[in-house]
């Protein structure tokens, strides 16, 4: 019996890498197709961009939210990648302010074309997005992004002039993060509920889990820059040290030190003032006193609550993946 139930998780798994295989692939081409359509001036800033790679997180939970929420047109992959298109814009301007030279192993945008071109590059990207939703003439949908794009925004805000403050509270941090990673993955799930023709109910329900979801998500991705080798994330532990960002782990780990102590080093952290002696201490008082799996276990809280948010979706292929990937949220590595 138990190699039974084995057989029937392994099947079920290969049945879902199969579902999201074959939706991947519809979502690439059209992120390409589109992509040759701009301006030949835009094009290989884009290519970039897209070439990074990434989960194709954001499109994925609309296709799926759409689909299991019973509507089974291919409209929806315009919609979809339009929220691909957004937040690569976001990383491109994002990347800028930050500093960053390389995401996922690679060089960043800016680094191998100028800063003037990733930033108008990330207008267009913006530009084309908002063309793709306005093609449905649903002015919910517009809207609905619209806030998203203007939340990620003051998200990013918030954290620069959190930087200069040199000092941040769990409470602050959390409202950065939702700014800044959740709402767009919020405004994916309603997307999809929205274009199936759901009941407000479910659009609420939707938006809870995409929010709950990116809080998640955001959490884990703090944690691994501590706990993640540089084999498997791409870049050295402690890029957010050396760009300067104060996220959970650093944060609880402050918290256990006096009051004159903690300022000094948040303040010194924010200035990027840090040597690398002093962020390879730090990296290595987070790992030996587990903030960064203290971290993850905020993130699993926030898991729960967008397991819940799941419960008016009918029992489908389309629920049972959500859920999986709350899973596969919480157990990543990169």
């Amino acid at each position: 019996m138990c190699r039974n139930r084995k057989q029937n998780r392994d099947m079920t798994m290969t049945a879902h890498s199969e579902y999201l295989s074959r939706e991947l692939a519809r979502i690439e081409d059209l992120l390409h197709a589109e992509t040759d359509k701009l301006q030949p001036l835009v094009q290989p800033l884009t290519r970039h961009v897209l070439a990074a790679g990434g989960k194709r997180l954001r499109p994925l939970l609309t296709i799926l939210y759409a689909r299991a929420l019973g509507h089974g047109g291919d409209d929806v992959y315009p919609l979809a990648c339009s929220l691909e298109f957004l937040h690569s814009a976001t990383l491109l301007h994002d990347d800028i302010l930050d500093g960053s030279s390389l995401r996922r192993g690679k060089p960043t945008a800016h680094v191998i074309f100028s800063r003037g071109e990733t930033i108008l590059a990330g207008d267009v990207l913006l530009a084309l997005a908002n063309r793709m939703v306005a093609d449905y003439g649903r002015p919910r949908l517009v809207s609905v992004l619209s806030d998203a794009v203007m939340r990620t925004v003051v998200g990013e805000i918030e954290e620069i002039m959190s930087g200069g403050e040199g000092d941040l509270s769990l409470d602050r941090y959390m409202e950065i993060i939702t700014g800044k990673t959740a709402y767009l993955i919020q405004a994916a799930g309603q997307a999809g509920a929205i274009l199936a023709g759901a009941d407000e109910e479910q659009v609420t329900a939707a938006g809870e889990f995409g929010l709950n979801m990116g809080i998640a998500f955001q959490l884990v991705d703090d944690a691994l820059d501590y706990a993640s080798p540089p084999e498997v994330s791409g870049k050295p532990r402690g890029a957010d040290l050396r760009e300067g960002k104060l996220t959970m782990p650093l944060l609880l780990l402050a918290e256990t030190r006096p009051d004159k102590e903690r300022r000094a080093l948040l303040e010194r952290v924010a200035e990027r003032a840090l040597g690398e002696e002093e962020i390879e201490a730090v990296v290595g008082d987070v790992l030996e006193g587990g903030y960064d799996a203290k971290t993850r276990d905020f993130a699993a809280g926030y898991a729960e609550k967008a397991r819940d948010a799941l419960g008016l979706l009918p029992e489908c292929t389309e629920r049972a993946i959500l859920e999986q990937s709350l899973d596969l949220v919480l157990t990543r590595e990169k």
